[in-house]
C-alpha cells in the first residue's frame, strides 16, 4: 500500500456559525469510548476507461467539493475538545469547528489487488480494512487530536475504493448518509463553484447545553478494545422477491400485514445466528436495534438534524422460546417494541443518560457486545433506506458496500439497500468463524439468502 497525495481540507470561506462550540449531548459523549463509522464504496475504474476523468481528476474535483460541503457540514472540519473545571472536579466536551487542519483525503495504491479479490471471496477479505484510515483502529476519543473526517480514496487495479471514516459523537447513520449525498450532488453539479453554495437538504444544527461530567481526566475511562476471537465478516444478499416471501411469513397469524419486511428479516438472522451458536435452550438472548429517533418524536424532527438521534431497544427471549416458535413470533416482538418507541419513551431514555452521566462514569466496556446485547445476542444497525447507491464520484454507479473494522462485534450486524435499489437488502455480519461456518450450512437460513 503506497501512500500518493495526502491532503486537508478546510471549509471553502469562514462559516460565522462555526465560532460556536457543539458540546456533546449525552448519547454523543457515550459514543467516546467507541469506534467512528466507516462505510466503504467500491466503483469500477481503468486508465483506459471511456470518461476523460483520471483518478488525479477525480482526487482534484473530490478535494474542491469537499471544501464546499464543509462550509454546511463546517463541525467535521474540527477537533473534539475536553474543557476541564478544576473547581468542580468536572469536565465537558465540545466540538471547535476550526480547531486542527480539517477533514484528511488521502490517494492510496494497493498494487495487484482487483475488484474480484474484494468481490469473489464468500467472507469480506481482510484487506478491506486498510482501506479505511489505512487499517488503523481507532476511538471517537481520539477525535481530540486527529480528523473527525477522513476520506481515504484506494486504487485497486481495475477499481476505486473510497472509504469514509465519520467520528460517531458528531454523526449517526442518518446524517452520515445526508452529508455523503450532498457531497456526492456537488461533485456531480455541472455549475461553477460559486453556485454550489446551495445545496438541496440544508443540515439543521441544535447548540445544546454543556454537560459536565464529575471527573477531570476524562481519558482515565477510555479503554482500547480487549483483544477477541477472530471474527469473520460476510455480507448476505436478500433478493426483493426473498423479503417479499419473508414478510408474508412474518405476517401469516395476522390479519393485516403489521410487520414489516425488515422486521421479519431481523428475527430471521436473529433464530438463525442463534442456531448456529448452538446455545443451551435455557440461556437468554437479545435482538438489540438502532433506531433513527427523528421522525418519532412530537413534533418529528427534520432528518436534515446533524448529528446523533438515535434511539436502542431490545427485545429478550429464553433460547427455547425463540428457536421454538416460527420467526413471526419473534418478529411481533420486534415489532411491538418498535411501535412502543414514541416521543415519551426516547424522551425518557434520554433523560436517564444524561442523569447516569451526571452522577458517575463508570469504567468504560471497550466491546460492544459488553454494553449492548451481550454474547449470545445480536445488535442490528444501518439502514436498508439510506441512499448509498446513489453515490456518485466521476465513477459511475457504486458496485457495493463494505464496512471497515470498526464497530466490529461477534453477533454486529449492519443493513444497507441491496444494489438493485428494488427492496432488496444487504446484511453485512461479523460472527466468530466456527459459528459463521455453522450459519452457512443452514438451510433453513441460506434458502433466502445468497
Amino acid at each position: 500500500m503506497e501512500l500518493i497525495s495526502e491532503y486537508f481540507v478546510k471549509p471553502k470561506h469562514e462559516v460565522l456559525a462555526s465560532k460556536n462550540p457543539i458540546y456533546l449531548t449525552p448519547v454523543d459523549i457515550q459514543a467516546l469510548r467507541f469506534n467512528p463509522t466507516q462505510r466503504g464504496l467500491l466503483y469500477n475504474y481503468t486508465l483506459d476507461q471511456s470518461t476523460s476523468s483520471t483518478i488525479l481528476d477525480i482526487i482534484d474535483t473530490l478535494k474542491e467539493s469537499l471544501s464546499i460541503s464543509l462550509i454546511h457540514f463546517y463541525p467535521l472540519a474540527g477537533r473534539l475538545v475536553t474543557e476541564t473545571f478544576t473547581d468542580e472536579n468536572a469536565c465537558s466536551v465540545f466540538i471547535d469547528c476550526n480547531k486542527g487542519p480539517g477533514a484528511r483525503l488521502t490517494h492510496v495504491v494497493v498494487p495487484g489487488v482487483t475488484k474480484l479479490d474484494i468481490l469473489s471471496p464468500n467472507h469480506v477479505p481482510v484487506i478491506v480494512k486498510k482501506f479505511f484510515e489505512f487499517g488503523e483502529e481507532i476511538l471517537n476519543y481520539d477525535g481530540h487530536t486527529r480528523p473527525l473526517l477522513a476520506i481515504q480514496v484506494t486504487e485497486l487495479v481495475d477499481g476505486v475504493f473510497i472509504g469514509f471514516t465519520t467520528n460517531h459523537c458528531v454523526v449517526d447513520g442518518t446524517s452520515s448518509t445526508h452529508f455523503l449525498n450532498m457531497l456526492s450532488e456537488i461533485f456531480c453539479s455541472n455549475n461553477a463553484s460559486e453556485k454550489l453554495l446551495e445545496i438541496s437538504r440544508v443540515p439543521v444544527f441544535e447548540h445544546g447545553p454543556c454537560i459536565k461530567l464529575p471527573r477531570l481526566r476524562l481519558e482515565e475511562i477510555i479503554t482500547r478494545r480487549r483483544m477477541t476471537s477472530p471474527l469473520q465478516d460476510r455480507v448476505f444478499h436478500f433478493s426483493a422477491a426473498s423479503m417479499a416471501m419473508i414478510k408474508a411469513q412474518a405476517n401469516k397469524n395476522g390479519s393485516i400485514l403489521n410487520v414489516s419486511s425488515f422486521q421479519g428479516l431481523s428475527s430471521l438472522i436473529w433464530r438463525a445466528i442463534t442456531r448456529a451458536r448452538n446455545l443451551s435452550t435455557d440461556q437468554e438472548t437479545v435482538c438489540c436495534m438502532t433506531i433513527n429517533a427523528r421522525p418519532r418524536l412530537d413534533p418529528p424532527l427534520s432528518d436534515n438534524y446533524f448529528g446523533n438521534y438515535i434511539s436502542l431497544f431490545k427485545v429478550i427471549s429464553k433460547v427455547d422460546e425463540l428457536l421454538g416458535h416460527d420467526y413471526d413470533w419473534a418478529a411481533m416482538r420486534l415489532n411491538d417494541g418498535i411501535k412502543a418507541l414514541d416521543d415519551k419513551s426516547i424522551r425518557s431514555t434520554l433523560n436517564s443518560i444524561a442523569q447516569l452521566l451526571s452522577m458517575e462514569i463508570t469504567t468504560s466496556k471497550p466491546n460492544l457486545e459488553d454494553v449492548f446485547h451481550g454474547p449470545n445476542g445480536v445488535l442490528i444497525g444501518g439502514s436498508a433506506r439510506f441512499d448509498i447507491y446513489g453515490l456518485e464520484f466521476g465513477l459511475g454507479k457504486v458496485v457495493v458496500v463494505r464496512m471497515g473494522l470498526g464497530n466490529k462485534s461477534d453477533g454486529k450486524i449492519t443493513a444497507h439497500p441491496g444494489r438493485e435499489e428494488n427492496g432488496s437488502v444487504d446484511l453485512e455480519v461479523s460472527l466468530k468463524e466456527e459459528h459463521m461456518a455453522s450459519l452457512e450450512m443452514d438451510h433453513k437460513f441460506m434458502s433466502f439468502a445468497s
